[in-house]
């Protein structure tokens, strides 16, 4: 069983999300901050995963609707049908533990919830094995999405039933 707490953030306290990512992405990918920190953030709904000693541990985020083709214009999404998984980060510590499987699918769960049923990514080439064990197929070629890292589009359609 996995230690941590998974809860979706209400109102916009996005402390602790900020906190992982800023110590995964900027800190130890290099991402520029300003990047990192978009404005999409108040459009997203936003997952939080946090250690038995409180500490957050694990995050992600999901956009939909208009927020999402917006954010990814070129991506072939349904904007209403489809929740663009992105931010997805795991503290150093909390490694290994099944902590980003489980962000996962928290997202789809959320996501099942809300009426929708796929899932889009934009995977980091590094993780597209830790995605496709998930599920996700890979499609078209490598791009810079703006962070200076290859990634690769990546869909799951989701069980609805």
């Amino acid at each position: 069983m996995n230690p941590y707490a998974i809860e979706i953030v209400a109102d916009g306290d996005l402390t602790g999300c900020h906190a992982v990512r800023r110590e995964v992405f900027v800190g130890e990918q290099g991402v520029p901050l300003d990047i990192e920190m978009d404005a999409y953030d108040v459009y997203a709904v936003h997952l939080l995963a946090t250690a038995p000693d409180g500490r957050p541990a694990g995050t992600a985020r999901f956009l939909y609707g208009p927020a999402a083709r917006k954010k990814y214009p070129s991506a072939v999404i349904d904007d209403a049908l489809t929740a663009v998984l992105g931010r997805l980060a795991v503290t150093t510590a909390a490694r290994g533990t099944g902590l980003g499987v489980a962000l996962v699918r928290a997202v789809e769960d959320a996501a099942l919830r809300r009426g929708l049923t796929e899932v889009y990514l934009e995977a980091q080439v590094s993780a597209l094995g830790f995605y496709e064990r998930l599920g996700y197929t890979a499609y078209g070629p490598e791009f810079d999405e703006g962070s200076g890292l290859a990634h690769r589009a990546m869909r799951r359609r989701l069980r609805t039933g």
